[in-house]
């Protein structure tokens, strides 16, 4: 079976990685191993960028020694680990949050435990207006923020419609709150507040809501990704949220 790689959403690349399943574990029982990678490779695009965010926080963070680590090195190994261990995918629908459980765990093997900064978590809902604006300069400044819009950006399988308000405010209720910081900053300056905020964030709360908002898993995946129960990724899930929420209503709506 050809797979062709012509998917234009996550929900695309969800299914494009589940059609690969049962032809990667034709290959590796047939021992085709350069076949196998060949196939595999086209299932790793999202994964690469998922590696590339986790290095560049922990990069600016000062959680990884500079210029020692590259995604391609964690892609390397990844492929010895799925090759290795694929019977541990029992079906389709399996393969694409195990990828993510695997490289998840070969990233926590590398990187340092971060240290997150407290304050800006219990406070979040007490900075003012020019406290946040000082925090976005800073965030600016230091490339933080442009390497991350960047890397954004650049993403061809990016779904741009998707955006990131919508993840924030899920109540039917906050669609005119949506319209009015849409009209009031634009869609680049509410990706830039976002993505500075998810930088002071926890590294569990940060990891969750990304997968679930840019990667489109669902709770059960995502627990399945970060070893956690249900309830503690839905937990880290509404704090996120809640976090992002206050965060814009007190910055733009004092």
């Amino acid at each position: 079976m050809e797979h062709k790689m012509d998917y234009k959403s996550q929900k695309e690349i969800h299914i494009f990685v589940e059609s690969t399943y049962s032809d990667l574990q034709k290959l590796r029982k047939e021992k085709k191993k350069s076949d196998f990678n060949e196939l595999l490779l086209k299932d790793l695009p999202q994964v690469k960028r998922y590696i590339t965010k986790r290095l560049n926080r922990a990069l600016s963070k000062g959680n990884l020694p500079a210029g020692k680590y590259s995604p391609d090195d964690f892609l390397d190994q990844l492929f010895i680990e799925v090759h290795d261990h694929f019977d541990e995918v029992k079906n389709n629908k399996d393969l694409y949050p195990w990828l993510f459980k695997k490289t998840d765990a070969l990233l926590e093997d590398t990187i340092v435990d971060e240290e997150f900064n407290a304050v800006f978590f219990e406070n979040i809902d007490d900075f003012s207006k020019p406290e946040w604006d000082e925090m976005e300069e800073k965030f600016s400044t230091d490339g933080d923020g442009d390497l991350m819009m960047i890397e954004e950006l650049d993403d061809s399988s990016y779904n741009h419609n998707d955006y990131v308000l919508n993840h924030v405010f899920v109540e039917n209720d906050n669609n005119q709150m949506i319209t009015k910081l849409d009209e009031k900053l634009g869609r680049e300056n509410v990706r830039m507040h976002a993505n500075m905020v998810l930088h002071h964030l926890p590294l569990p709360m940060r990891t969750v809501f990304e997968l679930a908002t840019q990667y489109h898993f669902d709770i059960e995946e995502i627990a399945i990704i970060r070893g956690q129960s249900l309830a503690e990724v839905q937990q880290l899930l509404e704090n996120a949220r809640k976090s992002l929420e206050v965060s814009f209503l007190n910055r733009y709506f004092e």
